[in-house]
Parts: structure tokens; C-alpha cells; sequence
């Protein structure tokens, strides 16, 4: 019998992956230090790549903007096998629990941490265009989100679901798992939470039947 050995933690890939998160990271804290320096206005994509060593060309494989450098954002997307997968119905024919999956594969994504995640919030207070930079990041998110629960709710029978709650619900979900991590001290995983905040939502969802409801005045 030939038995398969795992992949040594050192695999090529495993270790190309940290080295990108790390100039990741070092692309975030110099532009951070270079804005609380000079002021948003006062940094440009070239200094910043002149403190980090390294050229524009590689800046822009990591951040759209100087905007996302500070914000901590990068260029999103839901992998495509995760998002045909829920679109055909997958990856358990459940609605609830595919919403799920589909959470923790956003979730997957190692974050920036939680003292440059407070940092970069510090420095988008002072600079208001920065909060309106990641409302629109937000808002063209949430747009592909929907646009994958409408493309799931028209070719499956998933009950009473509307493309609006089910939608709201999977980010909600996913925003409150964030939160939770970031409260805890964002150390570890931020899907390893995920769990618990969908727990304490069903929860709160679980009431007695409220039957019709009062009526509604004529």
C-alpha cells in the first residue's frame, strides 16, 4: 500500500503565501506611518513604494489605491468555485447552511489585525473621504453578493426566501463575526467564530408563534 506523506508547514506554496501577506502588511504600516506623517493628501503611491522597496507595478498587485493601502482593503472577490457551487444549489441543498458556507469562505481570508485595523479606522476618522471609500467598498460588495443569491433563489425552491433578507442576513452574519474577532483581541482565525454568532442569532430568531400578528387598523 503507498501511504501519501502531508505537505511539509514550509511547502512552496504555503511559504509564497506568507511572504505575500507579509509585504501586505508592510505595504499597510508604511503607508499608516507615512499618512500619520505628512497628512493623506501628502503621501503618494511612489513614496510609499520608496519606503517599502519596492516598485508601483508590485504596490498595485496588492492595493487598487493608496486609499485601500490605508484601509486595509485589497481587490475581492468570491473564489469562483465557492460561487458556483452555492448558485447550483451546493454545497448541501440548504439554504441556511449554505449561507453559511458561503459566510466562511469570506471569512476565510487571514485579516489585517486588529492594531492596524484600529489604526487604519483612526486615520479614516480624520479624513472623511477615507469613510466614504469604504462605504463604497461595502455597498460594491454587497451588490456581487446579492447578485449571487438572486442567481441561487431563481433556480432552487428554497422556500420564502426574498434575494433582500437573505442577503441582509449573510452579511449581517458576517459583519458580526468580524466584530467578535476584533473584540476578542483578533488573534487566530476570524471563521472560527462564525459558529457562535450563528448560534446566538438562531437564538434570538427562535420565538413562539406570534400568529397573524395585530391587525391593521382600516
Amino acid at each position: 500500500m503507498t501511504s501519501t506523506t502531508p505537505a511539509p508547514p514550509d511547502a512552496p506554496v504555503g511559504l509564497r503565501e506568507r511572504k505575500k501577506r507579509q509585504r501586505r502588511e508592510l505595504l499597510i504600516d508604511v503607508t499608516h506611518r507615512l499618512v500619520r506623517e505628512h497628512g493623506l493628501d501628502g503621501v503618494t503611491v511612489e513614496a510609499i513604494c520608496a519606503a517599502a522597496g519596492i516598485s508601483p507595478r508590485t504596490f498595485f498587485n496588492y492595493f487598487e489605491s493608496k486609499d485601500d493601502a490605508v484601509l486595509g482593503l485589497e481587490p475581492w472577490d468570491v473564489p469562483e468555485a465557492v460561487a458556483t457551487r452555492f448558485v447550483e444549489g451546493g454545497p448541501t441543498g440548504d439554504l441556511s447552511a449554505d449561507l453559511m458556507a458561503l459566510a466562511a469562505s469570506l471569512l476565510a481570508e487571514p485579516p489585517i489585525g486588529h492594531d492596524r485595523l484600529a489604526t487604519a479606522f483612526e486615520l479614516a476618522r480624520a479624513e472623511p473621504r477615507l469613510l466614504a471609500h469604504h462605504m463604497a467598498w461595502i455597498d460594491r460588495h454587497k451588490g456581487q453578493l446579492a447578485s449571487l443569491v438572486e442567481r441561487r433563489l431563481a433556480g432552487h425552491a428554497d422556500g420564502t426566501a426574498s434575494v433582500e433578507v437573505t442577503t441582509g442576513v449573510l452579511i449581517f452574519v458576517t459583519h458580526m463575526t468580524f466584530r467578535r474577532w476584533e473584540a476578542a483581541g483578533g488573534e487566530g482565525p476570524v471563521v472560527a467564530l462564525l459558529p457562535v454568532v450563528v448560534a446566538e442569532m438562531r437564538g434570538l430568531l427562535t420565538t413562539p408563534d406570534l400568529g397573524a400578528g395585530p391587525p391593521v387598523a382600516s
